[in-house]
């Protein structure tokens, strides 16, 4: 071999080496950050401490303290800099506990339910961002419901549920202070998929539910803001198909957008459905299965994705159907330009024995899930030990629902107790970004529809000037989230190193951008 052949090779040794790095420095930029000493209570345990984004009014960062008689809610509002603007407090009686937490229109809305009654009235405490001032209001209810949804419109509030695993919602107009159950509830088996609300009040509710063929189909029900049952459309899938999970989308024109998954299963998804749905209820569905998708399985290594693209191919050329059975989380359709996104989230159960279980029921824990029956069963043995997340997928597609690209993420080592979304997607004028945070590190990555901007980055979610370490996932409570503009927030427990003393546990917000 020649010494111009063999500088050669380690050239593109080295080239190759760069392209394969799985993870680079990005440039997510930690603009801001508050730090808050935890200091553990005499039962060795402290108040969990969370935020919420109130846009460009900044962010409330709240905790439950625990009183002999009574508990107090703690709030401190802060600027979009991360300085506190006020600090108050809120009397929680003992028998109730925080189910959901929304803002809307300068307004921060608590919803507290009891957690000793089987049911029993709601309430809901409502905090203005601008001066802390509240107003408090119960919500009559007379069906025992755990909620799972809970959505503010203008005038009313919702709150989604299930009574005897059927799914219902209930309305509570704020003006006169009177509640129901809206109606096309109540009557059959199914699962809440979504609950969203308009600028003008009006209502879009999803349940996906077995028809008279047994086939999982979707229940669009559309209401006004008084809570009044204007349309319902009901989407039957294709021959041997059942739609698993949707989310839809109403245009300016009456015109809906639903996207979801269907699958040859009623638990597993075999691939993505667009369907353009007209004002009076007409319907076409496009189906495209996974092996269709150019990146679906680009978060694979190399060699990986070649040996299924292999087989997707062979099985296509020798007249077979493609099949790859995926659970899927899907989360909302964004309007983008002339397109719109909807994003997801791959995931399987996570099965261990129970001496290696994180999540055992040596520590009381039990999956909890409505989400198109992902609620595993234990085997023998072997018990549920997490959601194992995979990868995000990104799809775009115009209004009559035809794909024009496809993207996905790679999600590294995620596995929790109940399923949540964990990337954000976040779109902007020329890319889209997509960011999760997980056991105190962001990692990002930048996309422009199917190209690639900017590969898997890595960053820690740490102080800037010291050393930290990193408590365990056991007691991590940590949580990213859009902000306002191109801006996140982060914000979980840490132990950082001091000058002099022992470690010191914070609770920390990150006010974070990607330049």
């Amino acid at each position: 071999m020649s010494i111009a052949s063999a500088a050669d090779k380690y050239l593109f040794l080295f080239l190759l080496f760069l392209l394969i790095l799985p993870e680079t420095k990005g440039q997510i930029v930690k603009t801001e950050r508050l730090e808050i000493p935890i200091i553990e209570a005499e039962s060795g345990s402290e108040p969990r401490s969370k935020a919420i984004g109130l846009a460009e009014n900044g962010l409330m960062v709240y905790r439950r303290i625990r009183g002999q008689l009574e508990d107090q809610l703690e709030m401190i509002k802060l600027d979009t800099t991360l300085k506190e603007d006020w600090k108050g407090y809120i009397v929680v009686p003992k028998d109730l506990s925080i189910a959901h937490i929304q803002y809307s229109d300068n307004i921060i809305y608590f919803l507290f339910k009891h957690q000793t009654l089987v049911g029993g009235d709601f309430q809901i405490v409502a905090v203005r961002a601008g001066n802390g001032k509240t107003t408090i209001y119960t919500v009559k209810n007379l069906i025992p419901f755990n909620p799972t949804d809970f959505v503010i419109t203008p005038s009313a509030a919702l709150v989604g549920g299930y009574f005897n695993y059927r799914p219902l919602v209930l309305y509570y107009n704020f003006t006169d202070q009177a509640s129901k159950i809206l109606p096309g509830f109540l009557n059959e088996l199914g699962e809440l998929n979504q609950l969203k609300a308009y600028p003008d009040g009006s209502l879009d509710v999803i349940v996906c539910a077995k028809n008279l063929e047994k086939k999982k189909s979707l229940w669009i029900r559309n209401y006004n803001s008084q809570g009044n049952l204007i349309k319902t459309t009901v989407l039957e899938p294709g021959q041997n198909k059942h739609l698993v999970f949707g989310r839809s989308v109403t245009l300016e024109n009456g015109d809906q957008v639903v996207a979801g998954v269907y699958g040859r299963f009623a638990d597993y998804s075999r691939g993505i459905f667009v369907a353009g749905v007209n004002p009076v209820g007409e319907y076409a569905i496009r189906y495209y299965n996974f092996g269709d998708l150019r990146n679906f399985f680009s978060y694979m290594k190399i060699r990986k994705q070649k040996r299924i693209r292999n087989r997707i191919e062979r099985r296509r050329d020798h007249g077979r159907k493609v099949k790859f059975n995926y659970r899927f989380l899907i989360h909302d359709i964004i309007p983008y330009h002339d397109q719109y996104i909807m994003t997801g989230e791959a995931f399987y159960p996570h099965y261990t024995y129970a001496s290696n279980s994180a999540y055992g029921r040596s520590r009381g824990f039990y999956p909890s899930s409505t989400l198109y029956s992902a609620q595993p069963n234990y085997r023998g043995d072997l018990i549920f030990d997490g959601y194992q997340y995979t990868h995000a997928v990104v799809v775009g597609f115009d209004k009559n629902g035809k794909i024009q690209w496809d993207n996905s993420f790679e999600i590294n080592d995620v596995k929790t107790p109940q399923l949540e979304q964990f990337v954000k997607v976040k779109p902007e004028k020329d890319r889209i970004v997509m960011m999760y945070l997980f056991d105190n590190d962001l990692r990002s990555k930048i996309i422009r529809n199917s190209e690639v901007l900017e590969g898997k980055t890595k960053e820690s979610a740490g102080p800037k000037t010291r050393a930290s370490k990193i408590d365990d996932g056991a007691d991590r409570n940590e949580e990213l989230d859009f902000w306002y503009g191109n801006y996140f927030f982060a914000y979980g427990v840490q132990k950082v190193k001091q000058k002099s003393g022992p470690p010191l546990r914070i609770f920390y917000v990150n006010k974070i951008t990607y330049k």
